[in-house]
């Protein structure tokens, strides 16, 4: 296990686990917390012994959001629109949502502001009974700043995302997975055996065609149906070439389990 400051983290049998550790600040956010977090994404994402990347908090909160020490700090010296926390926090976000490898959140506790941000740029969500999630922003006067307005239209539709962000409501377990905003819902102490048995099934599986399938989605929306088939087609030739494509098609004609290497 790496120790830093603010994170651990683990890498286990191909999945990397990222644990946020300022129990204290309830996991909030100050930029040096951003920067480790974007370095170790970057080491997973060349890392091929990498297949998968869980992101989890310690304590009681998953992450309260930006670190307001931090920010009522810089406005006391007149630096509140310039001393980066914003740019620090855009250029993770996109970090963590273009990565290669699947990406899990393991909610405990409360996602506020830039912590439910963090959820919603990781590919599933899976929440203890005790998760919270509240936008946090307009309750600050503050728009969003660190994707919620361009994910959530896009996971729990317009309407719902005009109102949590709207009325800064705190939205439960049970009322997020209503909403899709979380895909599973377990019990507290059951939460990180669920992510650790999901996050095994998709580093067993062929993680090279799971790349090309996020990139596909992200790119998605900005193309015309004909455009996405162009790219299908392209992404396909490229998973038909690969180590695990081929190894799936002897699998499939000797009639046994693919064995996949992410490659």
């Amino acid at each position: 296990m790496t120790i830093q400051s603010s994170l651990l983290s683990q890498v286990e049998a191909g999945v990397a686990w990222i644990t946020l550790n300022r129990t204290a600040q309830r996991n909030a956010l100050d930029i040096p917390t951003l920067k480790n977090l974007h370095a170790l994404l970057d080491g997973f994402n060349a890392d091929p012994a990498v297949r998968v990347v869980v992101l989890t908090g310690s304590g009681r909160s998953f992450c309260a959001g930006a670190d307001l020490a931090e920010w009522a700090e810089a406005e006391a010296r007149g630096a509140l629109e310039s001393y980066g926390w914003t740019e620090t926090a855009h250029a993770l976000m996109s970090r963590l949502y273009s990565l290669d490898k699947p990406t899990i959140a393991a909610i405990n506790g409360t996602a506020v502001g830039a912590g439910m941000d963090l959820t919603l740029c990781c590919d599933l969500r899976i929440a203890g009974q005790s998760a919270r999630f509240k936008a946090g922003y307009t309750s600050m006067a503050y728009s969003p700043d660190a994707g919620a307005s361009w994910h959530l239209p896009r996971l729990i539709g317009t309407e719902q995302a005009k109102r949590l962000l709207f009325l800064d409501e705190l939205w439960g377990a049970d009322r997020a997975l209503a909403a899709g905003l979380v895909s599973e819902v377990c019990a507290d102490e059951q939460l990180l055996d669920a992510a650790s048995e999901l996050a095994a099934r998709l580093a067993n599986g062929p993680t090279f065609a799971f790349a090309q399938t996020k990139k596909l989605m992200r790119e998605g929306a900005q193309r015309s149906l004909p455009e996405q088939l162009q790219a299908e087609l392209a992404a396909g030739l490229l998973c038909g070439r690969s180590e695990d494509g081929a190894e799936a098609l002897r699998a499939a004609m000797e009639k046994r389990p693919a064995q996949f290497v992410g490659q």
